[in-house]
């Protein structure tokens, strides 16, 4: 009797489990359709949303979600508690957000006046923020009309198999190499080579592969400025 009352249990959570793997997918797929119809989003095949992220596109701007890509705007289901849906601002005419595939973006908001591109392979945890604008321009000489001005875009480039901790902040300018970690809670302010760990406010690193961070150091700062690499499929 107590075998069959534990495969009666299991059975029901195993249909309870479908049921709501087939209500997710449906849901997905929904979204995906409703979401297409906005203009200058385009989303490559498999990309999955869990939850409606806001997308906002100015006119002339682009946002590009590619193959495979998760964006997640639900609490259920994910370990860490996320404030808010992701949101994606492509927010003056030109500019552009693109995402490479098979990343995952967990209630993230990437807010674009120039360019953001984040490559392949990412992991972005819950609640990060990825801003190439500032706001507002310091205007120290006036700083009554502060209110008043708005920052120019300073494109930001987070590399592939970067895996960015929760509540990070990205600010303007910034290039983030392939395969380093982000801790949680940092906020990063200038550029970060790749295969290291960095951590805190402003970010540092605090760990290293040697071999690939000693050449990264070798770089120029106008060498790192001026180079062309492929991020995410893109030339950045």
């Amino acid at each position: 009797m107590n075998t069959l009352l534990r495969r009666c249990k299991y059975l029901a959570r195993r249909a309870i489990t479908l049921w709501s793997d087939l209500m997710c997918e449906a849901d997905g797929r929904y979204l995906q359709r409703r979401l297409s119809r906005i203009a200058g989003l385009t989303i490559a095949d498999g990309v999955i949303f869990k939850g409606l992220p806001l997308i906002e596109i100015r006119k002339g701007g682009q946002v590009f979600i590619g193959k495979g890509t998760q964006i997640n705007s639900l609490n259920a289901g994910y370990h860490f508690n996320m404030h808010s849906p992701a949101k994606l601002v492509a927010d003056r005419e030109g500019a552009t957000i693109r995402i490479g595939e098979n990343t995952r973006l967990h209630g993230t908001c990437i807010h674009a006046y120039r360019s953001v591109v984040i490559g392949n392979h990412c992991l972005i945890g819950g609640n990060c923020q990825i801003l190439d604008c500032s706001g507002h321009e310091l205007c120290f000489d006036n700083v009554e009309n502060r209110i008043n001005t708005t920052s120019d875009g300073i494109p930001v480039v987070v590399e592939d198999c970067v895996w960015m901790g929760a509540n990070c902040i990205v600010l303007p300018g910034v290039r983030i190499g392939r395969g380093s970690v982000i801790a949680a809670g940092s906020v990063v302010t200038r550029d970060i080579p790749p295969m290291v760990v960095a951590a805190g406010n402003p970010a540092k690193v605090v760990q290293a592969d040697a071999r690939i961070y000693a050449a990264s150091r070798r770089l120029t700062s106008s060498e790192s400025v001026n180079r062309t690499e492929l991020v995410g499929g893109q030339l950045v």
